[in-house]
């Protein structure tokens, strides 16, 4: 291949995420084998992902984040701007936006859909101009992320989220909030506000049963049990997306909303306390193209009613 033809990317890694210190000699070698020359920026704090597609973007075809969730939210609006294509290399914990576009947790195989040229136009949600592309929530996920020690974080992956999360339910309460939609104020009781914008979140947990990444939407539920204990019984639920037929959860869906809370209480975006309330939240259609394998249109979602107040 002749050098004018080759592409240039730039690789930004986190060494301190879960996979970080894998090799990535095997991966590389895929990108370089369809013409791809590697630029490596490593980083240690997310504000440093931004910074750097900003400073190196001029010498890049296409971005490459080598990280989890959390780092390529934090890079998502530096991506929007450039107007570059990104990669990912998925190596943090959770990894649902890989999972959400297929992305193969191998990172050689994940190395190949990037080096197929195959992109996919997807939304990203904005709270506050904080960038998110799985789900933003306020009340347990925010403590959960509060309460996380990153060492068992990065030692036991979705095991220590499990040890942290059984202490937090054991301390949880309900807060009082309001919920804006179209001009329409409904207040409520809850123990936590999620508000989704692709399908995947928490490791797994589906926003809703027939939400999208690139369905122009972002997707609210209310959880507003009197009694935590029962969100044993709702678990399973939230792995196929169908909470919303349980009475207790409210539903919506809608491309801005607002939260309002009688204090400011922290919102955690893809893993990571970002902002606080009060809270805007916006849908940006088509944001960003991210390398993925071209959906299987045969595939339709499960699909059940939703219960909605």
């Amino acid at each position: 291949m002749k050098q004018a033809d080759r592409k240039r990317a730039l690789v930004l890694r986190n060494p301190k995420a879960r996979r970080g210190q894998e090799s990535l000699d095997g991966p590389f070698r895929q990108l370089e084998l369809a013409g791809i020359d590697v630029t490596i920026e490593t980083f240690e704090a997310l504000p440093e992902i931004a910074r750097d597609i900003v400073r190196l973007r001029s010498i890049a075809d296409l971005i490459v984040i080598c990280g989890g969730d959390g780092s390529i939210s934090s890079g998502a609006m530096a991506v929007m701007e450039s107007g570059l294509p990104l990669g990912i290399m998925p190596m943090g914990t959770a990894n649902d936006l890989a999972r959400t576009l297929a992305i193969p947790m191998d990172l050689t195989a994940a190395a190949r859909v990037i080096a197929a040229g195959q992109t996919r136009r997807i939304d990203m949600g904005t709270v506050n101009g904080h960038a998110f592309f799985n789900v933003a929530s306020i009340g347990l996920s925010s403590e959960l992320a509060q309460g996380l020690d990153p060492t068992l974080k990065k030692r036991f992956g979705r095991l220590g989220y499990a040890l942290a999360a059984t202490k937090v339910l054991t301390k949880a309460s309900r807060f009082h909030a309001t919920i804006t939609e179209k001009g329409r104020t409904t207040e409520v009781d809850t123990f936590q506000i999620a508000i989704g914008n692709g399908r995947h979140y928490g490791g797994g947990n589906v926003v809703r049963d027939d939400a999208e990444i690139d369905d122009g939407h972002l997707d609210l539920y209310s959880l507003e049990l009197r009694n935590l204990w029962k969100l044993a019984l709702m678990l399973r639920s939230f792995r196929s997306g169908t909470h919303g037929a349980w009475q207790e959860v409210r539903t919506a869906r809608c491309v801005e909303f607002d939260i309002l809370t009688k204090r400011p209480m922290p919102v955690n975006t893809d893993g990571e306390i970002v902002t606080a309330t009060p809270a805007h939240f916006k849908v940006h259609p088509g944001a960003v193209a991210i390398f993925a394998p071209e959906a299987d249109l045969r595939a339709e979602p499960m699909r059940m009613p939703m219960f909605h107040r």
